[in-house]
């Protein structure tokens, strides 16, 4: 059972989450494909943890661009600029997983997903 309010709403799916996967170029597929971290945002005024970033290991140099964008505040409006610009650097949007006990954790387990499905994909597409 949730030990406090957060985590009560965020199995409950009544939250104020947004999770957002930020995309880099991908050279050989020409497109921005390459993930190179999860976004974390909590739009309530409250909020103990208004944003977080989980990444991508092994990504420091393809990550640049994101790094510095992200320094400073960051806005639910930027974010949603970012998702509708197609060039360098996108963000697409992420479902919340139910079982996410806080923000930071809904952000580690977007990113276990994309490490266990998306990069092996990447990584063998890049190879033809």
């Amino acid at each position: 059972m949730p030990a406090n309010n957060e985590s009560t709403a965020a199995t409950e799916g009544t939250h104020s989450w947004e999770l957002w996967v930020l995309l880099v170029w991908h050279g050989p597929l020409g497109a921005s494909v390459d993930p190179v971290a999860v976004l974390a945002l909590d739009r309530a005024p409250d909020a103990p943890t208004p944003s977080c970033i989980a990444w991508v290991p092994l990504t420091y140099d393809a990550a640049t661009p994101w790094r510095e964008r992200l320094d400073g505040p960051i806005t639910p409006e930027q974010v949603e600029r970012w998702s509708r610009e197609d060039g360098t650097c996108t963000a697409v949007a992420a479902d919340v997983p139910g079982e996410a006990l806080d923000l930071p954790h809904a952000a580690e387990i977007v990113l276990d997903v994309l490490l266990g499905e998306s990069i092996p994909a990447l990584t063998a597409a890049s190879r033809h």
